[in-house]
């Protein structure tokens, strides 16, 4: 009879165990956990909880009736925080702040470019690297706009999810003049971002982090620094990283260049930060006007 009961017990604790793990799961058809993966994506669940994404990969040119060339290898890192937000209509959402930097590499070495021998001008370019300050997202929210309701597409594939992003840029070129509208001087790339990893990890309520794997694509124009000015061809990199369980974990080189010269870059901006978005364009403006000011 003992042994009876005891199992009884047993198989009670079994099916209450088994519902309180049910109760902490994600429900990805929900606005509510459309918002809570997003954020476990690209931040934390917590507010104010720096976490660091690392990618490397390499960049090339293509010009027509020419071989592509292998220009670069790269090294990035993006530190981000995310914040709680209420809105009215919308609900509860978030908003995430970061900076982040994308060091181009010798092809062969790996070691940080400081000029780059171009050639299809024949001159030497100072490289500027990349170091963008800040780059912050929208607000996101479970209800979209017009009020709908959003759900995750949860694409699982033997316990991993899989989930793609493309992000289309066709917007004013800072580097432009005032008459782009008649002549052109837009800014025209496509970066295209593909996350997967651990769908267990991704669903349990109770961690508050997830760490994906990551790829990223981008084809856009010749970098600013090039000089390149209306030459035929484009650039196109191809990436690889993840999130990163702490700072240390990026690589050396990274850390070297963040001590030496971009110090801000080992935490996130304030969750208050309210600054327009730095791009690789607005950067090299703010420094092809600071030697014009120098001359």
């Amino acid at each position: 009879m003992k042994t009876i009961q005891r199992l009884a017990v047993a198989v009670a604790a079994s099916f209450t165990l088994a519902g309180s793990v049910a109760a902490e799961q994600i429900d990805p058809a929900t606005p509510e956990g459309y918002v809570q993966i997003q954020r476990k994506i690209q931040c934390s669940l917590e507010d104010e909880s720096p976490q660091v994404y690392r990618w490397s990969g390499r960049g090339y040119a293509r010009v027509p009736g020419e071989p592509d060339r292998h220009l670069f290898n790269l090294d990035g890192m993006n530190v981000r925080q995310c914040v709680t937000i209420e809105d009215p209509e919308r609900g509860t959402g978030y908003r995430m702040v970061s900076r982040e930097i994308m060091l181009y590499l010798d092809p062969e070495t790996n070691e940080v470019l400081r000029s780059f021998d171009n050639p299809w001008t024949g001159e030497s370019n100072e490289v500027i690297h990349v170091a963008n300050d800040p780059v912050n997202g929208r607000p996101t929210f479970g209800v979209d706009a017009e009020g709908e309701p959003r759900a995750f597409e949860l694409n699982d594939i033997n316990g991993q999810y899989l989930m793609a992003v493309e992000v289309p840029l066709f917007y004013r070129n800072p580097l432009g003049g005032d008459y782009q509208q008649y002549i052109g001087g837009t800014y025209h790339a496509t970066e295209i971002f593909d996350f997967n990893g651990d769908t267990a990890e991704l669903l349990d309520a109770g961690q508050p982090v997830a760490y994906p794997v990551v790829s990223w694509v981008r084809l856009a124009q010749w970098l600013p620094w090039m000089e390149m000015g209306d030459r035929a061809g484009l650039l196109y990199f191809n990436a690889m990283g993840r999130k990163l369980e702490s700072f240390d974990q990026l690589s050396d080189t990274m850390k070297a260049e963040i001590a030496a010269n971009y110090p801000t870059f080992t935490a996130p901006p304030p969750v208050t930060d309210k600054r327009r978005n730095e791009t690789s364009w607005t950067y090299m403006k703010k420094i092809i006007d600071k030697r014009a000011d120098a001359e």
